[in-house]
């Protein structure tokens, strides 16, 4: 399914790429001639063949599986989605207003008034430019502390207030390093949990830091240690034996299918993992997962894709912990509405979600996959208090 999507976003892209190209020759023609028109020309075309040459490259299932991308692909294909994404906007925008001035008609301006306008309109176009940029630059890297309470029917006494640490999608690579996620694993310390769950997409392909991010996630200090399941970029690179086995190296289980009683005074609280459930797999979701269920006890699950939920909650898990929507990563809200791409995908995006008396967190995550950007979705460190409702 994913593929799909990444197939029809490069097919808008292509289309739109098409136009502006031609939109490029148009203005060439009319404002060169001779030797300059033709630099101009062999200009664009070239960046028509760069840009699809990393549209190819996105492509590649070879790309998003056991082999690592080198640097080069991955600056081709982070171009690639970067301006297709920005190009597709303007052109969007710039039709937007062509057809608003049409309707207003062409009233006699002033050269001035004429100026002031076309400046307008020129900042306009530039926004999704600067806002792609920011993402980048700025939004990428800033880190935040969200504190949620979730109350859970029947809670024994001693795990309300009961602190979780939640973190997912790290995605140690070459957009995230392993000094920025220092700096989460500081400020995540600060926050005092008693248990932290990670839930999975530690790094993006095979090859990136794995060791480095698992150095990082046994540096939390908390109560009673650190669980984490695996998700789909640890599956994708072929990682998750190895995950798991340096992971219990260095004091971080792994749930596989499997659950950990944890002791809190009087009360238990079980944690089950399962590795990544593929949307292509809705059918058997979950399938021995039921059995992981303590009745009469708090049931968690670590899950990193958050559709299993309805699933989860039927089986008689209390909470379920989730990632893998990065909150959209790009997130634009309109009418009250946040529009992103993970919409498209599933109604899990991103926050506390309710079925009965069952929870399910979705985190925004840490780091970023595809474009090295996050617009309306900063990147979140997350702590939940288990309270009695």
């Amino acid at each position: 399914m994913i593929q799909s999507v990444d197939a029809f976003a490069l097919l808008i892209f292509v289309l739109v790429q098409w136009r502006i190209t031609v939109l490029w020759l148009r203005f060439a023609r009319e404002h060169f001639s001779g030797r300059a028109a033709a630099t101009a020309r062999y200009g664009i075309f070239l960046f028509d063949a760069l840009w699809a040459l990393g549209g190819l490259l996105d492509l590649l299932p070879a790309f998003d599986g056991p082999l690592r991308p080198g640097r080069l692909v991955l600056v081709l294909k982070t171009f690639t989605l970067m301006y297709g994404m920005a190009s597709t906007a303007v052109l969007a925008l710039r039709t937007l207003l062509r057809r608003l001035r049409k309707l207003a008609g062409e009233p006699q301006f002033s050269p001035g008034r004429r100026r002031a306008l076309n400046a307008a309109s020129n900042l306009v176009l530039a926004a999704p430019f600067a806002a792609l940029s920011y993402g980048a630059l700025i939004g990428r890297l800033d880190f935040r502390v969200r504190e949620v309470e979730i109350p859970i029917p029947g809670l024994a006494a001693d795990l309300d207030g009961l602190r979780l640490l939640h973190l997912s999608d790290i995605h140690l690579s070459a957009f995230l390093s392993e000094t920025q996620l220092a700096r989460v694993i500081d400020a995540a310390n600060g926050l005092r949990p008693h248990l932290a769950a990670v839930t999975g997409d530690l790094i993006s392909h095979r090859g990136d830091p794995l060791d480095a991010c698992i150095r990082q996630l046994a540096r939390l200090k908390t109560d009673a240690g650190v669980l984490a399941c695996m998700g789909n970029h640890e599956r994708f690179a072929g990682v998750e034996h190895y995950a798991a086995a340096a992971g219990a190296r260095a004091g971080i289980t792994f749930l596989r299918g499997a659950t950990e009683p944890l002791r809190f005074g009087n009360a238990t609280l079980h944690v089950a993992g399962v590795d990544y459930q593929p949307l292509f797999q809705k059918a058997t979701y979950l399938r021995h997962a039921g059995g992981l269920v303590m009745p009469g006890e708090t049931n968690l699950l670590l899950s990193h894709n958050p559709d299993v939920f309805p699933v989860a909650a039927r089986q008689g898990y209390n909470l379920m912990l989730a990632g893998h929507t990065h909150g959209g990563q790009v997130s634009v809200e309109i009418l009250d509405q946040a529009i992103n791409p993970a919409r498209f995908l599933t109604p899990y995006v991103y926050g506390l979600y309710r079925l009965g008396p069952a929870a399910a967190y979705v985190t925004r995550g840490i780091g970023t996959i595809g474009i090295p950007a996050r617009i309306g979705a900063p990147p979140e460190i997350t702590l939940l208090r288990l309270r009695k409702a």
